[in-house]
C-alpha cells in the first residue's frame, strides 16, 4: 500500500514539474514577442474583420498600434487606478474612427484634483486626432475584490462592453479591446499617458524546481523504506 502511495506521488510530482517546464517556455515566448511589438512601428488597429479573433484571444496582447478618428469626451470614464503617480482615476474615452466604429482609449492617468474634465480642459481634443499605443485586453467584471458598479459609475476594471454599454454606444460598433495611449503629453499636461507597466511575473522554473525536488524525496524515502523492509525480512530469514 506504501509503495502504491509512494508511486502515485512520485507520478503527481513529476507531473507538475513538467506542465511547470511547459508554462515556463510559453511564458519566455511570450515575454519575447510582447518586446518585439514593444520594439516595432504602430500598424493600424485592428478593424472589424479582426474582432472576432480578438475577442477568442488569437491576437496578441501589448501591440503596438494606431487610431485615427475623434474623441467622445461627453462619454468618458473614470476607472480607479494606482501608479507611480499615487492614486487616480485612467481617463476612457471612445474614438470614433474614419469606419464608424468606436475603440475605448485609455487616454491616461489623473490625480483626484484633475478628476473633473473643466480641470484639463486644454486636454480635451475636439477635432481629429491620431491615437498611438498598446492594445490590451478587456479586463471583465471588476478588481479583485470589489466589482465594477456601472450604475452607481464606480468602475474598478477597464471592462470594454460594460464602459461602453453604460456609455449608450451600440455593442456592434466597439472594438473588444481598449488602447493604453502613449507616453507623448497631452496639452495642459493631464492626462498623463504612457504609465502602462508590462512587467510579467515567472517563477515557473522555481516551481518546476519545487516539484521535482519533492519527487526525489518521495522517491528517496520510499526507497529508504524499502530498503529497511527488506534488511527486517533477510533478518527474520537468518
Amino acid at each position: 500500500m506504501l509503495a502504491l502511495l509512494a508511486l502515485l506521488l512520485f507520478a503527481w510530482f513529476v507531473s507538475l514539474g513538467q506542465w511547470q517546464v511547459r508554462r515556463l517556455a510559453w511564458k519566455l515566448e511570450l515575454i519575447e514577442r510582447v518586446e518585439r511589438h514593444l520594439q516595432a512601428e504602430p500598424v493600424a488597429a485592428p478593424g472589424r474583420e479582426a474582432w472576432p479573433a480578438i475577442a477568442a484571444g488569437a491576437v496578441d496582447e501589448y501591440l503596438k498600434v494606431r487610431l485615427d478618428g475623434v474623441f467622445v469626451n461627453e462619454r468618458e470614464t473614470l476607472v480607479q487606478a494606482v501608479t507611480e503617480q499615487g492614486p487616480g482615476f485612467w481617463v476612457l474615452t471612445p474614438l470614433r474612427g474614419a469606419d464608424g466604429a468606436f475603440y475605448l482609449v485609455n487616454r491616461g492617468f489623473v490625480d483626484a484634483a484633475h478628476r473633473a474634465p473643466a480641470t484639463r480642459a486644454a486636454g480635451q481634443p475636439a477635432g481629429a486626432v491620431t491615437v498611438t499605443g498598446l492594445l490590451r485586453r478587456t479586463e471583465p467584471r471588476g478588481g479583485f475584490l470589489r466589482r465594477n458598479d456601472p450604475a452607481a459609475g464606480r468602475w474598478y476594471s477597464r471592462d470594454v462592453a460594460a464602459i461602453t454599454a453604460a456609455d449608450g454606444l451600440p455593442a456592434a460598433d466597439v472594438a473588444p479591446y481598449f488602447v493604453d495611449a502613449d507616453v507623448r503629453p497631452n496639452a495642459g499636461g493631464w492626462p498623463l499617458g504612457g504609465l502602462t507597466v508590462v512587467r510579467f511575473h515567472n517563477s515557473h522554473l522555481v516551481y518546476a524546481i519545487t516539484w521535482y525536488t519533492l519527487a526525489l524525496m518521495v522517491a528517496g524515502a520510499a526507497g529508504l523504506v524499502g530498503r529497511q523492509e527488506w534488511t527486517r525480512r533477510r533478518a527474520r530469514r537468518a
